[in-house]
């Protein structure tokens, strides 16, 4: 499971004329999945979200992390996040898990980050979301779950 990590001042994804999801100062992180993900996947990466130390503290230093400024988290699903590039001008998406089986770890990434204390919101799995962001910083950062697994 990847994601991308995007610390904001705001940001907010919109479903058609309506607003699905909006977060003030936190981060929004776009979330892929594979086949081999599962529910641990899920745990790992909403752990490492809410505790990454990637705000700063009173001396300007990154040293605290979501959990520790309340600050709130968006969550968007984005199957790209696994696309292959390696051949052709075309990305290749079969290493990306197909719907009825990467929603419900989306669910689940976004449910773990609320019983760890986080205000969470999310934009709408399968529809096409127009996210509007500030980014803070910028400060951006890839999660691999399977990265995580080696070490």
């Amino acid at each position: 499971m990847r994601g991308l990590i995007q610390r904001v001042a705001r940001a907010s994804v919109r479903v058609g004329d309506e607003t699905v999801g909006a977060v003030s100062a936190g981060l929004c992180v776009f979330v892929g999945v594979g086949h081999d993900d599962g529910l641990e996947d899920a745990r790992v990466l909403s752990e490492r979200i809410c505790n990454l130390r990637i705000f700063d503290d009173g001396d300007g230093r990154p040293n605290l992390s979501l959990l520790e400024t309340g600050g709130a988290l968006l969550v968007v699903s984005q199957f790209t996040l696994l696309a292959n590039t390696r051949r052709g001008r075309r990305p290749s998406y079969v290493d990306a898990a197909r719907p009825e089986y990467a929603a419900p770890l989306v669910e689940a990434v976004m449910a773990n980050a609320r019983a760890i204390g986080v205000e969470v919101a999310g934009g709408r799995f399968g529809s096409r979301m127009h996210i509007d962001l500030l980014a803070d910083g910028p400060y951006t950062l890839m999660l691999d779950t399977h990265e995580s697994r080696r070490g």
